[in-house]
């Protein structure tokens, strides 16, 4: 008989979602999906998984939420936060809540495995590479409109109002970073 591993998967893109399903179950994983926090709190009532990878937003939501009640409903859970809008701070934040590691988009099965494999061995938290290089001025705002997109739950405008800034301004901003 195989041996299998149990994970959560909390993604809202149906396309990613079923790819990394697929490819967990390649790599003998019993697989449970969920698309919002919602899904989240019935399948944890009928299930026993001991790995999560949250997105961080999730049809308008923040899976810095969904980390929250996974943990608080079992610290034992080994959850890593998979983001197309990684920054510092919400690497901080997502650790804070629980997560054990924190990966940027684009990720495959394989880092994220690689990922828990290192959280199994050094049963810490999330190892943050420091490098050298100095901040710009760009990435600065860029952390900080993040953060404070985070804060509202990626309500734009309200992000614009306590940035103090045009909301069609916010707009082109997040555009350029790569956010839509």
């Amino acid at each position: 008989m195989k041996n299998y591993k149990s994970i959560l998967i909390v993604e809202d893109d149906e396309d990613l979602l079923t790819t990394m399903k697929r490819s967990f179950e390649r790599h003998n994983y019993l697989v449970e999906c969920a698309k919002s926090l919602k899904e989240v709190e019935k399948i944890v009532k009928n299930s026993n998984f001991t790995n999560a990878v949250i997105d961080l937003k999730i049809n308008g939501e923040s899976g810095l939420e969904v980390i929250k009640f996974l943990n608080n409903f079992d610290k034992k859970i080994k959850i890593i936060m998979l983001t197309g809008y990684a920054s510092i701070t919400t690497t901080i934040m997502a650790i804070k809540s629980g997560a054990c590691y924190y990966l940027a988009k684009p990720a495959n099965v394989e880092m994220i495995i690689e990922a828990f494999d290192k959280e199994n061995l050094e049963s810490s938290q999330a190892e943050i590479k420091i490098t050298n290089k100095e901040t710009s001025l760009k990435n600065l705002e860029w952390e900080h409109i993040h953060k404070v997109l985070v804060e509202n739950n990626f309500n734009i405008s309200k992000t614009a109002k306590i940035l103090n800034m045009h909301r069609r301004t916010l707009c082109r901003k997040l555009q350029k970073s790569g956010i839509k």
